[in-house]
């Protein structure tokens, strides 16, 4: 059994578990998630007020001149269009502004079945972007009764978000508000809550995820695009032997980090969670929302291909290049098979979730349910 099944509720237990009345059932699911989440080798929490209060700062200080945040490079596209954009779009959209879109207009239709204004929030928006093609998108839909109200601790990324919100003609549907997410709290009740690559930020995911329960109607999405690997964004070891075996077919002048600006002969698997909140505890965000709610929808992806599809190393990828886009396609087939396998975990995911109370099914990819993708640390 490797480290990364160690976690797993044993066959013989799931099968008494499942006989259980859902009363008893769903509460023992959560606590069995919150377990798992509890064993995380991350720290919960940082050490104290004045580390939390640095990290937020240099947060600040790194995202308040980044007018791009999401910027790739052109390897990456490759990738996503060749394989990525495929498997997704079997379930009805090509990207996560129409992942986004989608969602939220199935909570626009459940709030005018109720006969009210859709009210959406997002948290940790930055430069409120996707929110505001979010809003377009569904505004060309000829949806427009609904708002979006955007929440970040960067007051410099929301004053770009509401000039983007007037470029884009949506400005009375994108409402900005200067929070931390660490402490946020609700202000009434919304249909669905938005987190676009913001929850590998948050330090206190047991209080946010408390509040978005608290926020969400009755039926009300959380609906989440987000990464769920280890810690600081670093391989477990079963996945970095596996990256690193790969490191080794890289010429020379691929290997060096454009992000660091240092040579790596061997790949570093460098921890980014040092300074500020970058993966600060990412590896705890599939087993607490586990435990939190029940997933609608789960979609799990990616591992081994991410370093080479980045931007620490992807820059050095040609896409037009043969050599170079065989060795993606290949890693990527890699990835596959492991995760399919069971012997590594997926580090991205676009997700769904409703209330504890939520009966519905959860769809997902073939042999990816959520609970087979969580990994966490075990025991020193």
């Amino acid at each position: 059994m490797t480290a990364s099944h160690q976690h797993r509720v044993p066959a013989w237990i799931r099968v008494i578990a499942n006989r259980l009345p859902p009363s008893i059932r769903e509460p023992l699911r959560r606590w069995w998630y919150r377990r798992a989440a509890a064993q995380s080798a991350g720290p919960a929490t940082p050490a104290s007020d004045t580390d939390y209060a640095a990290r937020a700062a240099a947060e600040i200080g790194i995202f308040e001149q980044q007018v791009e945040v999401h910027d790739l490079p052109p390897i990456f596209h490759y990738w996503s269009n060749t394989w990525l954009r495929p498997a997704i779009e079997a379930f009805g959209f090509s990207n996560p502004d129409d992942f986004f879109a989608l969602h939220l207009a199935r909570a626009h239709a459940d709030a005018a079945v109720a006969g009210k204004r859709a009210r959406f929030v997002s948290i940790g928006c930055g430069n409120c972007d996707t929110e505001v093609r979010v809003a377009r998108l569904l505004v060309d839909r000829g949806i427009e009764d609904f708002t979006i109200e955007c929440i970040d601790i960067n007051p410099a990324m929301l004053q770009r978000g509401r000039m983007l919100a007037a470029e884009a003609g949506v400005a009375d549907r994108i409402h900005t508000v200067t929070g931390d997410f660490n402490v946020w709290r609700p202000a009434g009740c919304y249909d669905a809550v938005m987190a676009n690559q913001s929850l590998h930020h948050v330090v206190n995911l047991e209080g946010l995820f408390d509040a978005v329960r608290a926020a969400l109607g009755p039926h009300g999405r959380f609906v989440t695009s987000d990464m769920i690997g280890r810690n600081g964004h670093q391989r477990w070891p079963e996945a970095l032997a596996l990256v690193r075996e790969y490191w080794n077919e890289l010429p020379a002048h691929y290997r060096r980090n454009v992000q660091l600006q240092r040579n790596e002969e061997t790949f570093l698997d460098w921890d980014c969670s040092g300074g500020g909140f970058e993966g600060i505890r990412a590896q705890d965000i599939l087993p607490l929302l586990l435990g939190c709610f029940r997933f609608e929808f789960f979609f799990a992806f990616g591992n081994l291909i991410d370093p080479f599809i980045d931007r620490g190393f992807g820059p050095h990828f040609d896409a037009d290049a043969a050599w170079d886009r065989d060795f993606i396609d290949r890693v990527h087939l890699r990835d596959e098979a492991e995760l399919r396998a069971g012997r590594i975990t997926p580090t991205h995911m676009f997700a769904v979730l409703r209330a504890a109370s939520w009966t519905g099914a959860c769809t997902h990819r073939d042999g990816l349910p959520p609970e087979r993708c969580v990994r966490v640390a075990q025991p020193a």
